[in-house]
């Protein structure tokens, strides 16, 4: 089982044919991705080549709106490699489009048209999940991978997976690859971002396959305590977590922009008391992180 993205899973890329966009699509390809397109409204009526799984040279169309490429292709998922100026735009008209999952990797794209998108996003119904921006998106491995994620870290198995941090997302995918996960999904660490950690947990709890998650934050924001709330509520599986920024300046804004600490509010320590009150182990380092996952799996 998986979460949000499998391999029947049918996904188009946006910006197939800039440097990210050729780049990614043909290592996404590579961990098995079905992408049926791309689309670049410039390059409309052409193809791209590109190499398979299997080694057999594929010829992609692109398409001009993603509208016609849902028509004609019956694609559900997308992955964004428009430029930040652009990026909105684009996720717009994916969501006017109809796709099921967005998945939004673009760096750098003005938290104005982050909100704006989402609260568009939600307006129109709610049906397009988006994942991101700013993250390295989703991955079920063997099956099928949205985003930037090297995909030859880890197989299949039964752990389950949300970060906020895209490295630390391959850290701790590395560190547990000899147990292999459901789902990995990084969920960006900008202030407005679509897919929370609550959400995660939520699907997780609900996959039959996924037996343990970690859930990776790091310092800034609320997001972390209150999805401690949501897990002693609603989660029933072990979660494992880390905080990232335990050693981090205080008064300091480190990394992502979500990543801002007021007073007492959004440090390390405070998430982690937060997710130990509701049950979550909690580790100081990746590491240890990983160890204690080890042996939750252990107990089960």
């Amino acid at each position: 089982m998986s979460i949000f993205l499998n391999q029947d899973s049918k996904v188009i890329v946006q910006g197939i044919t800039g440097g990210e966009g050729t780049k990614h699509t043909a290592r996404m390809l590579a961990a098995g991705t079905n992408i049926v397109g791309g689309v670049n409204a410039r390059k409309a009526g052409t193809t791209v080549t590109h190499v398979d799984r299997a080694g057999s040279t594929v010829e992609l169309p692109v398409f001009g709106t993603v509208a016609e490429a849902i028509e004609r292709t019956g694609a559900d998922v997308s992955v964004v490699f428009v430029p930040p100026p652009f990026a909105k735009d684009a996720a717009v008209e994916a969501i006017d489009a109809g796709i099921g999952l967005l998945v939004i990797i673009t760096e750098g794209i003005p938290v104005k048209d982050s909100a704006e998108l989402w609260a568009h996003a939600k307006a129109t119904g709610g049906k397009t999940r988006i994942i991101g921006p700013n993250c390295p998106g989703i991955i079920t491995p063997g099956e099928s991978l949205a985003g930037i994620t090297p995909a030859t870290i880890t197989g299949k198995g039964p752990i389950g997976l949300v970060s906020k941090s895209g490295t630390l997302t391959y850290q701790m995918m590395f560190e547990l690859r000899d147990l292999g996960f459901s789902t990995a999904i990084g969920i960006g660490g900008d202030p407005v971002i679509g897919t929370t950690h609550i959400d995660a947990l939520e699907a997780f709890e609900a996959d039959p396959e996924t037996t343990a998650i970690v859930m990776i934050g790091e310092i800034g924001g609320d997001a972390e305590e209150r999805a401690a709330e949501f897990i002693r509520a609603n989660v029933t599986k072990p979660v494992v977590g880390y905080v990232a920024g335990f050693t981090a300046p205080e008064g300091k804004t480190m990394g992502h922009a979500g990543a801002i600490v007021s007073g007492s509010a959004g440090t390390a320590q405070a998430k982690k008391e937060a997710l130990e009150a509701a049950g979550v182990r909690v580790g100081k380092t990746p590491s240890e992180t990983a160890r204690l996952l080890r042996e939750v799996v252990a107990a089960l």
